[in-house]
């Protein structure tokens, strides 16, 4: 069968299976493998061992970081840490400031904590700080969105960042260090459309129904800032020496000590044990209640890594169905412009699968599987790999209206109908992927680091 025909029958049977017939993104994922294992070249008896070989390879690189990535984030809920450091940005930039201050703690906190999360923790800050200012509500509201749904999408160890440069073999340092030049000033720009959704969507808070306010801890019941910043920032400069060093210094003790500081695993799990030791310290908690609360979160990060590892899965029985060297053909003969042309394409792709199923991070982990099978080069682009990630994880962005989860949390949340949802949740995130784009393409250009 033609490798063409195969892939439009997975993904075809990809979406269908979680749109039409609501399967499990996972379930949906593997099945579309299983189907397509089948279809492709191979010997019969191993089509199906195969998907389970490349569903491994995935969770060997990546479930790990997934893993201690949940810990991190439900030990910053829980000791309070998170919310420190959003009064550290509000204290520092003050209320005139806030709806920055909320950007920029939704921008830090949804690096090793999960979108959803995050806005549940900053909601009740904006709730609070439109009762005493009475004004932009609205505003507050998608200010925790251009930041937190930024780098969700574009700066590891978030799961669909992360799984992009596992697929492109992106060095992680680059990753995270891209996705936060590209962003930041996506937020920055994002935090002007906020205001313009604001003055066509000016509406007053409105109060739970039959539900009260929680009352938020005392400034003494908190970790200082430094000590709650250190699970976040921790990893990220690890990462970055392993790479630093692996340029200036490479092959001398220091370096070989940095590649082993700077692996993702340990650099993740130090972060763990940081973040857990903050987390004992501040509330006081016994060894069986922290077990109990990493195992809520080990539950939740092992449902992220089950769908990640299925994109794996999914992509490698594309790239064993042929479909690498059949559209190589096609790219082959394109010729100049393909650079643009293919980041372009990606993040179309990205926005459809985002738009016909409703996950962004189903979407990042589709589109890179499916670009990754046909084993695009950084000689194709014109430029690293990174931009390509980066285009995908914009077109995640766009396309967000009732079947996504982060549609309904932000409505039922905020207080907001269907109708003010629309005008201000998916306007504002439909915004933030082109601007992300924009400065991706910008970046491709002046700082290809091809």
């Amino acid at each position: 069968m033609n490798p063409i025909v195969i892939l439009i029958i997975g993904v075809t049977l990809l979406i269908a299976m979680i749109i039409v017939l609501r399967v499990n993104a996972f379930v949906a994922l593997i099945t579309a493998s299983i189907i397509i294992s089948l279809l492709a070249p191979g010997d019969f008896v191993v089509k199906v061992s195969r998907v389970a070989e490349a569903f491994g390879s995935v969770v060997g690189a990546i479930g790990v970081v997934i893993a201690m990535a949940a810990v991190i984030g439900r030990c910053l809920m829980d000791s309070g840490a998170a919310d420190r450091i959003v009064r550290s940005f509000l204290k520092l930039l003050g209320e005139k400031r806030a709806s920055a201050a909320l950007m920029g703690s939704g921008f830090i906190l949804s690096i090793p904590v999960f979108f959803d999360t995050v806005f549940y923790l900053l909601v009740p800050l904006a709730r609070s700080l439109w009762r005493r200012t009475q004004k932009n509500y609205v505003l507050y509201l998608t200010a925790i969105v251009a930041g937190a749904g930024v780098t969700h999408t574009l700066v590891p160890p978030t799961p669909g960042p992360l799984f992009m440069a596992n697929r492109f073999g992106i060095d992680l340092a680059v990753m995270i260090g891209m996705g936060i030049l590209v962003g930041l000033p996506t937020s920055v720009l994002g935090l002007l459309v906020c205001k313009l959704v604001n003055r066509f969507v000016d509406i007053p808070m409105r109060p739970y129904a039959g539900e009260a306010e929680p009352e938020p801890l005392d400034d003494d019941q908190l970790p200082g800032f430094w000590t709650s910043f250190a699970p976040i920032i921790l990893p990220v400069i690890l990462i970055s020496m392993k790479t630093v060093t692996d340029a200036l210094v490479e092959g001398t003790m220091i370096a070989k000590i940095a590649a082993v500081l700077g692996d993702p695993n340990l650099a993740l799990l130090l972060s763990a044990a940081i973040a857990m030791f903050v987390l004992v310290r501040s509330r006081g908690l016994s060894l069986k209640e922290l077990s109990q609360k990493m195992d809520t979160a080990l539950m939740s990060g092992g449902i992220i890594i089950l769908i990640t590892a299925g994109g794996g899965a999914f992509g490698a029985m594309l790239r064993a169905a042929g479909v690498q060297d059949t559209v190589k053909g096609f790219i082959d003969s394109a010729g100049q412009g393909l650079g643009l042309t293919l980041l372009l394409m990606a993040f179309a792709v990205s926005s459809v699968i985002k738009f016909s199923q409703g996950s962004g991070t189903v979407a990042m982990i589709t589109t890179a599987s499916m670009f990754a099978a046909v084993g695009i080069s950084k000689e194709m682009l014109g430029c690293n790999l990174v931009y390509l990630a980066l285009a995908i994880g914009s077109g995640s962005l766009v396309g967000d209206w009732m079947n996504n989860s982060g549609f309904w949390i932000y409505a039922r949340m905020g207080g907001l109908t269907e109708i003010e949802t629309l005008k201000s949740w998916t306007i504002l995130t439909a915004a933030l992927g082109l601007i992300a784009l924009a400065f991706t393409l910008l970046f491709a250009s002046v700082l290809p680091l091809a």
